[in-house]
């Protein structure tokens, strides 16, 4: 048999995807590890990109942070932190990682988000005595969402796709599978995880694109954040 068709031979063995080492448990292992890392990003990066767009301040050191953040290695990374006693070898160190590459798609994206909002819109809810907060709240973040929707959808992918090789720090993932078969010469297994794998990132990815259209202002959103203020027509066609 072709190591293709060893590969789906051991997808349809109930037992591979049953118990503690099975692909379902593995695969809601990775989805903690993942969402807990995105989770902590979002925290650090949202707040900081956005609030950075509405000063205009700043885009210098959020390119700078953005970009130092994209090049170090996914598993440089790791093995450095599992190597401080701080760290070691556990969950805490692939959560930590993953949040460094989680951060900067996000920052960049809700900075650039918010910065790029149409000034005349901008000019227009000062005109009639908006304040700074309701600036940001009103007119910036919902003209923003598309934008920042995207830095979301770009780190949830890169984490999930990185958090394969979270279990070399001693992190049960879906990358186990490929860990453990590699080592054990199973070709065929390993084959068979990197399929699972894929197909998963491609339904995450599915989601999520069904989730950014949802956010994209359309006509009835923009008609709400204009609705009984007539100076704010610029908002509505910015959209």
């Amino acid at each position: 048999m072709s190591l293709p068709g060893e590969a789906v031979s051991w997808l349809l063995d109930g037992d591979n995807w049953r118990g503690a080492n099975g692909i379902v448990e593995l695969t809601f292992d990775h989805l903690r590890v993942t969402g807990l890392s995105m989770l902590i990003a979002g925290v650090v990066a949202l707040p900081l990109g956005i609030g950075i767009g509405h000063r205009r301040r700043g885009g210098r050191a959020i390119t700078v942070v953005a970009n130092a953040g994209r090049a170090i290695p996914p598993l440089a990374l790791i093995i450095i932190l599992a190597s401080e006693p701080s760290f070691g070898v556990n969950t805490r160190t692939a959560v930590a990682a993953l949040t460094v590459f989680a951060i900067p798609p996000m920052l960049i994206n809700a900075y650039t988000g918010v910065r790029q909002v149409d000034p005349d819109a901008l000019d227009a809810a000062r005109g009639m005595g908006m304040s700074g907060r309701q600036l940001l709240g009103r007119v910036e973040i919902p003209l923003s969402l598309p934008l920042v929707a995207t830095g979301i959808r770009i780190a949830l992918l890169q984490t999930f796709a990185t958090a394969t090789i979270a279990s070399f720090a001693g992190t049960r993932t879906l990358g186990t599978i490929i860990i453990v078969n590699q080592a054990n010469e199973k070709e065929y297994a390993v084959l068979a995880g990197a399929l699972v794998i894929a197909v998963e990132a491609l339904l995450l990815d599915l989601a999520l694109a069904w989730v950014q259209a949802a956010v994209r202002p359309g006509p009835r959103r923009r008609h709400r954040l204009t609705k009984g203020r007539p100076a704010l027509d610029a908002v509505a066609a910015h959209g």
